[in-house]
């Protein structure tokens, strides 16, 4: 059973990265009261097990699920819920990881109301993940972003992303850096990674396990 129009949209997480549901959860609640998480599961397989107690009205679904295959998913889980799908996948999918906070919670709320959502990047490329399936993944499109990152700016990444509460002169002290020299080198992470605002690099980091020291 659905939330009623005038509660929250009600969403489920399946993904395979602890991280990125982590991340997920956080950005959702960013969301609130338009909309919380309500259950999240690792795989398919134990969704299924979870769905009828959290009754979701949308699930997001990672299309890949290491041995699992969210392609596969989609069927079952249709025939397992009410709930509307909406597809996260690295490059391929109907929207990507890499996507804006705000792109992310915009396509839950569309596909709650019924609409299609699929970003101009990623149209038709589903369909070749359904003759690919047996395929390895591509490279990660992020990794060049990534790795223009000095060890400063990682460093500046991952103690952002720990204290997404504290202000700018609290990350700075932590940094030991002035708060002018933090914006400096924040400006330059948000151009080499292609987000806006903090908010958009605490799901980012989150999402790409930026949260600790260089490898």
């Amino acid at each position: 059973m659905s939330a009623q129009d005038s509660g929250p949209i009600r969403v489920f997480l399946i993904d395979d990265h602890r991280s990125i549901l982590w991340g997920l959860e956080r950005l959702i609640e960013t969301g609130t009261p338009a909309m919380r998480v309500v259950g999240s599961a690792t795989s398919y397989t134990e969704a299924l097990e979870l769905l009828d107690a959290a009754a979701p009205d949308v699930i997001v679904l990672d299309i890949d699920l290491g041995k699992e295959s969210g392609l596969d998913a989609i069927p079952r889980l249709m025939a397992a819920s009410a709930a509307k799908i909406l597809v996260l996948a690295g490059a391929r999918g109907v929207v990507g990881k890499e996507a804006s906070a705000e792109t992310i919670l915009t396509a839950i709320a569309r596909v709650h109301e019924g609409q299609l959502w699929l970003d101009r990047a990623a149209t038709g490329r589903i369909f070749v993940e359904f003759s690919r399936k047996g395929a390895p993944p591509p490279a990660d499109p992020e990794q060049q972003k990534i790795e223009s990152l000095t060890d400063r700016e990682r460093e500046i990444v991952a103690v952002t992303a720990n204290n997404a509460g504290a202000n700018a002169q609290a990350i700075a002290e932590k940094l030991h850096i002035s708060e002018h020299t933090l914006r400096n080198h924040l400006t330059s992470i948000y151009g080499k990674l292609g987000v806006a605002n903090r908010l958009e690099l605490f799901a980012y980091a989150h999402q790409h396990n930026l949260t600790g020291p260089p490898a």
